[in-house]
């Protein structure tokens, strides 16, 4: 069974060659695996807040959707705590679309006489990952005034599940 391999395999931000074709001869991708982001809005969406608090990229890096997701959970459970259900709106403003691949090699006895080794080299699909520049805001969390410290928190925490370094910005709205 395939294991799923560290984030660090997948850091750096890379544009691989993933034909995708209306012809399905054409295509090398076949599909693409299913995200594990559940939602991108949380909270209270219809409701004007006073404050925008953002999780900003330092650095350009790829991140799954499985640590999308994780961070996701963490900052939205510590939202409802501190806030209530109703008391924030969270967004989560990169969505994984970039499809992860891999050449997995056999070992083991006999493995010379099944790996076709660099031959067909272009891997399949193991998983799919948001592409975040430098200054792309990941999450974005609106709340009132006497609830930013607890905004800074929530992503700050959201922070400790990601790959990369970031800023956490809080701003008046207009």
């Amino acid at each position: 069974m395939a294991k799923l391999r560290k984030g660090c395999s997948y850091r750096r931000l890379e544009r691989p060659y993933t034909r995708r074709s209306k012809y399905k001869a054409k295509s090398f991708i076949r599909t693409s695996p299913a995200s594990k982001v559940v939602r991108y809005d949380m909270g209270d969406a219809k409701r004007s807040f006073g404050y925008t608090v953002e999780l900003v990229s330092k650095e350009g890096v790829q991140i799954r959707h499985n640590a999308l997701e994780s961070a996701r959970m963490t900052s939205n459970r510590h939202l409802e705590e501190k806030c209530g259900k109703l008391g924030f709106y969270m967004k989560l403003k990169s969505y994984p679309h970039h499809v992860l691949r891999e050449n997995p090699l056999a070992s083991g006895a006999g493995a010379d006489r099944m790996s076709t080794g660099m031959q067909k080299s272009f891997g399949k699909a193991i998983g799919i990952a948001a592409q975040v520049r430098p200054g792309q805001a990941v999450f974005s969390v609106q709340v009132d005034k006497q609830n930013v410290e607890f905004a800074k928190q929530a992503l700050k925490k959201a922070n400790y599940k990601l790959p990369l370094r970031a800023l956490i910005v809080a701003k008046p709205n207009q």
